[in-house]
């Protein structure tokens, strides 16, 4: 008992001694807006460049609209946002529960300063997620004494009681939703293991009443895809007249063929922000179970599965270990020289509201072999690689082995990807976009179904 004792204050040491190792960022100034543009006060809860599509949107798009003349100023929790020069940055401080090195910490008394802190740990403790619900608290009171200083808010997916209170007191508001968090909720029922996992995932996506209250009264709402609007439209309510279609874009200075990159014989790459059952790595690890039997394969995969995870138990129950290698914490270069070392990305997800791994994959040139879940189909078209049913290990092995066994086609597949990224899908055609939507928004019209500036 003793022991296990000093071993808990031992670890409560070592978390409070992090906690003062974590200071807070410097807020950075806004460029200032060129006559005739907009002054955006752009808000997400969690900024994190290197774990979901809200990090990336938010570098990119800010980037993007600054170079257009608007003046953006992001208000961000942590993990906080990766910023390009002309974007303003103020900082919204959590107890950020989830953090590493000490993910599900228990904090310091002395770290408890407001009713959000308490509302995100009690949450927390209880299964729940509070991220979005507390940030809403804690911006609501920041921006509410700074009103004069912006035109318009723009939420990317927070939509929490806070930003609809900002839309009550007069701010004109533009929400981003990527896909309706409705369908994870759904995959993730279905894929418990137990009812308690069961109880635990209904527990965790407590915060969706609050988004879909939300955001059936928010007037104005962007999306990514056509698939997105309608499952939006169809799963939370929200008329089809408040839905309006911007696609988001790549990098494709960063993302492109590189010389040098030769792809290896049999190698194949995935990249997942998250081990959840919708990204589908367990059916694309049966499908390399299924390749393997015939042939040489290396599977790579960009991100970082749970030690005991779904993920962790398949590789070892399939016997992959040795044809598996998991990679995390790369820069967005050495994910594309990676990709043209690939024969095939492979995008194995169940649903996806856009997919940013397509068309990254795509940008750099590589043949892709993909699901029909979501906006996939919408997003690669005809010619940029393959699609079979999500789910489907067998459907997976086969196309895979077909693309393999055909480098003529992987070759045509990857020009006609870069061809239509570039087309398509930049981030300065999703500013223009976004742009266009705030004068919407300001000017109090409908928004289009979608708005497109290729």
């Amino acid at each position: 008992m003793v022991s296990r004792r000093s071993d808990r204050r031992a670890k409560r040491a070592a978390s409070l001694a992090r906690t003062r190792d974590l200071p807070i960022p410097t807020p950075v100034a806004a460029r200032a807006a060129q006559a005739g543009k907009r002054r955006i006060a752009f808000v997400v809860y969690r900024g994190n460049p290197r774990v979901g599509g809200q990090g990336v949107y938010t570098r990119h798009v800010t980037r993007e609209l600054v170079r257009l003349g608007h003046s953006v100023e992001v208000f961000s929790g942590p993990p906080w946002p990766l910023l390009d020069e002309g974007v303003g940055f103020t900082p919204i401080p959590s107890l950020d529960l989830y953090r590493d090195p000490d993910p599900w910490r228990t904090p310091a008394l002395a770290e408890f300063r407001s009713w959000p802190d308490l509302v995100e740990f009690l949450t927390t403790k209880t299964g729940g997620f509070a991220e979005p619900w507390t940030f809403g608290m804690r911006v609501k009171k920041v921006l509410r004494a700074r009103r004069e200083e912006f035109d318009l808010l723009h939420d990317n997916q927070c939509m929490a009681t806070g930003i609809l209170d900002l839309h009550y007191d007069g701010w004109p508001v533009l929400e981003t939703l990527h896909h309706p968090i409705t369908v994870d909720r759904r995959i993730a029922l279905a894929h418990a293991e137990s009812l308690k996992q069961r109880f635990g995932s209904w527990r965790w996506y407590g915060f969706l009443r609050m988004q879909i209250r939300v955001v059936q009264q928010l007037p104005a709402v962007l999306t990514v895809s056509h698939n997105s609007r309608r499952d939006i439209h169809q799963q939370m309510d929200v008329p089809l007249s408040r839905l309006t279609v911007v696609p988001v874009g790549v990098d494709h200075e960063v993302f492109r063929p590189y010389e040098g990159a030769i792809p290896q014989p049999g190698r194949l790459m995935v990249t997942t922000s998250s081990d959840v059952a919708m990204k589908g790595l367990v059916p694309l690890l049966e499908a390399a179970a299924l390749l393997r039997r015939e042939r040489s394969i290396a599977l790579v995969i960009i991100g970082r599965p749970k030690s005991e995870g779904a993920v962790a138990r398949a590789i070892e129950r399939l016997g992959l270990s040795d044809c598996v290698t998991t990679i995390s914490g790369v820069s967005d270069e050495e994910m594309a020289r990676l990709y043209g070392e690939a024969e095939i990305a492979v995008i194995p997800s169940l649903y996806e509201g856009f997919s940013l791994p397509a068309i990254e994959a795509m940008a750099c040139g590589v043949a892709v072999v993909a699901t029909t879940g979501g906006a996939l189909p919408e997003v690669m078209g005809h010619e940029a690689g393959v699609l079979v049913e999500p789910n489907n290990p067998a459907a997976l092995a086969t196309a895979i082995a077909t693309l393999l066994d055909d480098p003529d086609r992987r070759a045509a597949m990857g020009r006609a990807g870069r061809a239509r990224v570039m087309e398509r899908f930049t981030w300065e055609v999703t500013a223009r976009g976004t742009a266009a939507c705030y004068e919407a928004v300001l000017a109090g019209r409908d928004l289009p179904e979608a708005v497109d500036f290729r």
